[in-house]
């Protein structure tokens, strides 16, 4: 990290009532989180999080508090879930690779579909049941230690005008967390989307949305990779024009149109679509990740989830993983969709590890997790913007910097942007 990389957020207060224990101890599982999780959308009204996006002077705060079940990306409800043993890893008895099979035919956009009630069956690894969220609340390390969260003055910052494109131009720019501002074959896509300050059950944004909304370029798709909170955020759609594509997972597309969006398409694994755009068409493709859904207490599983392979006319791939654990998809995905130039990897959410392994990846596993993809460069994702789980906030960083030199690939194709900064991805 340069010097003014470390010195970007120095400006910016911290909210010292935010670093007591009285605020920590909130965060673990007791009976008020649960309770707090176990809202439904309907007696929310998706309301309830506060929709205005947090500016480059607002205070650090609400580091504390919050529902602990935010840390796997959903709401750990205990009476939803089945109670299970602690998962174990995925990896856990290698599957056989299967041949290298063509591409499907894009899919009409807004084609309506049957599904089947829920999707249980794609889950690699167990759910948290039960005594997982016994163990959690016993052990209270869901949260980073208060001697960390200083380190969140030093979390890179650097927000910037996104570069000018052409038709041609493949660039990106990191509004924090897993949300992308894709800039491809003339359009704009939009990854995951939260420009909300806070999201239910989880403690505020530590650093601002990277990407003023009103200097956004027109938003020609979005792409969202699952349906919890910190991806599947109501009030940031609720800004978009209501004709807007929006590509969802299997399952998702009520709840879409249900909101007055016109042109929804939700997908299965390996399906894709293609848009329009001036220099031809960008192919949009729906892949595995190793991850789950839920969005309430009667919803486990009902949509599903997983990444997105974009194509640009000219051939070059983005690879956007969502929210995921390690496993065998990632050498799958590498075998069909070959010469993948750039992966977006989460890095983030991940310690205790027991619990969180296989639905986040640590630093490590996406260093890894990249090789099977055989992808050129990585951009590392979902940290340095909300705290999810134990690790202190620039661990992930330190670690994925310290995983990829351990590769000996080129240090120029790690990706490592402060929220708020843009790349170009070259040409072939």
């Amino acid at each position: 990290m340069t010097e003014q990389t470390e010195r970007s957020l120095a400006g910016r207060p911290l909210d010292e009532t935010s670093l007591d224990e009285t605020s920590l101890k909130g965060t673990s599982l007791d009976e008020t989180s649960l309770g707090e999780t176990s809202l439904d959308e309907t007696s929310l009204g998706e309301t309830s999080v506060e929709e205005t996006p947090l500016d480059e002077t607002s205070r650090v705060e609400e580091v504390g508090g919050g529902a602990a079940a935010g840390a796997v990306g959903g709401r750990l409800a205990a009476a939803a879930l089945p109670e299970t043993a602690p998962p174990s890893h995925p990896l856990s008895e290698p599957r056989p690779l299967s041949e290298p099979r063509p591409l499907s035919e894009p899919r009409p956009l807004g084609e309506p579909r049957t599904w089947p009630r829920d999707f249980t069956d794609r889950l690699t690894a167990p759910l948290p049941g039960v005594r997982a969220l016994a163990r959690i609340a016993r052990e209270g390390k869901l949260r980073p230690a208060a001697e960390t969260l200083r380190q969140i003055q030093q979390l890179p910052f650097e927000p910037g005008p996104m570069p000018e494109v052409g038709p041609t131009t493949v660039a990106l720019t990191w509004a924090g967390h897993a949300s992308w501002v894709i800039r491809m074959g003339g359009l704009t896509v939009l990854t995951d989307p939260v420009w909300s300050r806070k999201i239910l059950g989880t403690p505020a944004r530590v650093t601002p949305v990277g990407v003023r909304w009103e200097d956004l370029p027109p938003v020609d798709a979005v792409v969202i990779s699952h349906n919890h909170y910190d991806h599947l955020d109501a009030p940031t759609l609720k800004r978009l024009p209501r004709d807007v594509p929006l590509l969802l997972p299997a399952g998702l597309a009520p709840w879409a149109r249900r909101r007055g969006f016109t042109r929804v398409t939700d997908l299965d694994w390996w399906e894709a679509v293609e848009l329009a755009g001036p220099a031809g068409p960008v192919r949009i493709d729906f892949v595995p990740a190793h991850h789950w859904s839920k969005r309430t207490l009667t919803d486990t599983c009902r949509s599903l989830w997983g990444g997105w392979v974009l194509t640009a006319p000219d051939g070059r791939r983005i690879h956007f993983a969502g929210d995921t654990g390690y496993g065998h998809w990632f050498e799958e995905i590498g075998r069909r969709y070959r010469d993948i130039d750039l992966a977006l990897l989460p890095i983030g959410a991940y310690d205790p590890r027991w619990m969180l392994r296989p639905v986040h990846t640590d630093p490590e596993e996406a260093v890894r997790a990249c090789q099977d993809l055989g992808a050129r460069c990585l951009a590392p994702m979902h940290w340095s913007t909300f705290l999810l789980s134990a690790e202190p906030p620039l661990e992930p960083l330190h670690r994925i910097r310290a995983a990829w030199a351990a590769t000996g690939r080129s240090r120029s194709d790690l990706w490592d942007l402060p929220v708020g900064a843009s790349r170009v991805l070259a040409e072939r």
